[in-house]
């Protein structure tokens, strides 16, 4: 079975820190389950044991000694090769992350005034699952992203919000609180909720509302993307908190989307790597600024 490059750049991150903790949380900014798993993936497939563990930490094995400078090697190589292909398909090109649809007018606005500060630029757009909680910036697989927050801590990435949405629900046709011009969230805590994967980590913990709870959420499913949550509340598996652009968006007639009471605002943002300078990275950021939040612009 081939080794996926994912598992080797976590296996590095282990191997350098020595600590599954601080490798997930300040590297990876995945969850350590996510990253024990992915470890013990990558130990199936090689067929070695990479990591001696006991209850004093973790060392490498003389197999996981073995692999790191040629991990090291590979995960150097494909991002050298990477950026080549990059700049000979384009050197003018911004690639755009997202986990929802973004609407709102956004993009329209957002690519016009791109031609007008910056001509022969060109948007790439790329869909991102829930898995990465950083939307593919902390990979380099996008250079900017459009992104709810919050976004995982560290001093890495850099945003500004751009919009400030209520906090809505998605009920199945004919739930009991369907017809209910505006529901209170004590209404929902004892509801069955679908939840974001484990390893989008705070962003997961905000859609489930937890800190407005006493008790942790009954979550009925996980989801890595908008449609496949939608589908599960769709078929009744639970309920979900949505932005209110969100359920304008995803409107369905097998879904309902009702205001929620008690709940703060959710915040839309554009995040890029807090490293790149590039002068498109700024126009992009200050024409989404520009476009939905006016008042804020420079």
């Amino acid at each position: 079975m081939d080794v996926h490059l994912r598992e080797l750049r976590y296996f590095v991150a282990v191997a350098e820190e020595l600590n599954f903790t601080r490798a997930a949380g300040d590297r990876l900014f995945v969850s350590q389950p996510t990253l024990s798993k992915q470890i013990r993936q990558l130990e199936r497939d090689l067929r070695v044991t990479l990591f001696d563990r006991d209850p004093r930490g973790i060392t490498l094995t003389p197999a996981g000694v073995a692999l790191l400078p040629l991990a090291r090697q590979i995960l150097q190589s494909w991002s050298g090769a990477r950026r080549a292909v990059t700049e000979a398909a384009s050197a003018q090109t911004l690639t755009v992350g997202f986990q929802t649809r973004i609407g709102r007018g956004l993009i329209p606005s957002v690519t016009a005034r791109m031609e007008q500060r910056l001509p022969g630029w060109r948007l790439l757009f790329r869909q991102v699952t829930w898995a990465d909680p950083t939307v593919g910036l902390a990979t380099g697989e996008v250079d900017v992203a459009v992104v709810w927050l919050p976004l995982p801590a560290g001093d890495k990435l850099a945003w500004n919000v751009v919009a400030r949405e209520e906090r809505w629900v998605a009920l199945p046709a004919g739930h009991r609180l369907a017809d209910c011009a505006v529901i209170p969230f004590e209404e929902l805590v004892h509801e069955p909720f679908i939840a974001l994967p484990a390893s989008a980590g705070v962003l997961r913990d905000y859609w489930l509302a937890t800190d407005q709870r006493s008790t942790p959420p009954r979550v009925a499913a996980e989801v890595t993307t908008a449609d496949e949550t939608f589908e599960a509340v769709s078929s009744g598996l639970g309920v979900v908190l949505v932005s209110a652009g969100n359920a304008e968006i995803y409107q369905r007639a097998d879904v309902v989307c009702r205001p929620v009471a008690g709940l703060s605002p959710s915040e839309l943002a554009v995040a890029w790597r807090r490293d790149d300078h590039r002068e498109a990275v700024r126009v992009f950021s200050e024409a989404c600024v520009r476009c939905l939040c006016p008042a804020q612009s420079p």
